[in-house]
């Protein structure tokens, strides 16, 4: 393969994995603008000196390289929060180093414990560790009630099973945007978990941006089978975004973080 073959490989893979290094970097700083910050940052780093890539999977180097900018700035969330974001932010402060990082890694982007030991550099035993980790210090954090926006029944039923094994109360499942709406009015949830496309074309992101205007700020999560429509930088992001088919790994992770960090920011139509 000509040198020239392989820079292009390379940057096409770059490009193809750039919405997950958004959508990682985004969860980590509860903030799209944040979370931007920093995944430009990494591509920068590697735009300047392709090498520091060399021994690594793209993608694999790609996380390491901005987990690396991350850890050096000393892992920041913004300053000068107030009410729950500023709760958060105290609770982040308590967790053991490098374990919520690893839990997303894992859970979320799907990266194996030998690759997300790589990316944080530990060995893969502290990674599985750090992992686990993760799971009881933020499982044991919060707990409240979710509202589940899914029109398709055997799928509610599944993340209604998912998110009640874990402790949390579900204050229904709505299928439609009126639905929820109206659920959300008459039991006001701590965490929604919406899909997208809902049973009478309608959306979910409109039900959920209904919903907080009206009932005020709280963590969301959209599932989607095509989270890349999601990610495309043109408009506000989700900070929790499940991809379909989901594992419950990846639920459960999701509603942790969501409940822990108790923020998000969710899209405009």
């Amino acid at each position: 393969m000509s040198d020239t073959s392989q820079v292009q490989s390379v940057s096409d893979q770059l490009g193809a994995n750039i919405p997950y290094l958004r959508r990682f970097s985004r969860a980590m700083t509860g903030s799209q603008q944040s979370g931007d910050t920093f995944a430009a940052a990494a591509l920068e780093a590697i735009l300047a000196d392709r090498s520091i890539l060399d021994g690594h999977d793209v993608k694999v180097g790609l996380f390491k390289v901005l987990y690396g900018i991350w850890a050096s700035a000393g892992a920041p969330i913004e300053d000068g929060e107030t009410g729950a974001r500023a709760k958060a932010q105290r609770r982040l402060a308590s967790l053991t180093n490098n374990s919520r990082e690893a839990l997303l890694l894992h859970t979320i982007e799907g990266f194996s414990f030998s690759e997300v030991a790589k990316i944080i550099g530990v060995d893969q035993a502290e990674a599985e560790e750090l992992t686990s980790i993760a799971r009881r210090e933020m499982a044991d954090s919060a707990s409240g009630s979710v509202m589940i926006i899914e029109d398709e029944a055997i799928i509610a039923m599944d993340i209604e099973s998912i998110v009640a094994d874990m402790g949390h109360r579900i204050t229904g499942i709505a299928r439609t945007r009126d639905e929820a709406i109206a659920l959300a009015r008459a039991d006001t949830p701590d965490l929604i978990l919406a899909d997208i496309q809902l049973a009478d074309n309608s959306s979910g992101i409109d039900a959920v941006n209904d919903i907080l205007q009206e009932l005020g700020m709280r963590p969301v999560i959209f599932i989607t089978a095509f989270p890349e429509r999601l990610l495309t930088g043109d408009k506000p992001e989700p900070a929790f975004l499940i991809s379909k088919p989901y594992s419950v790994d990846q639920v459960e992770s999701s509603v942790s973080q969501a409940m822990f960090f108790s923020s998000t920011e969710t899209l405009n139509a």
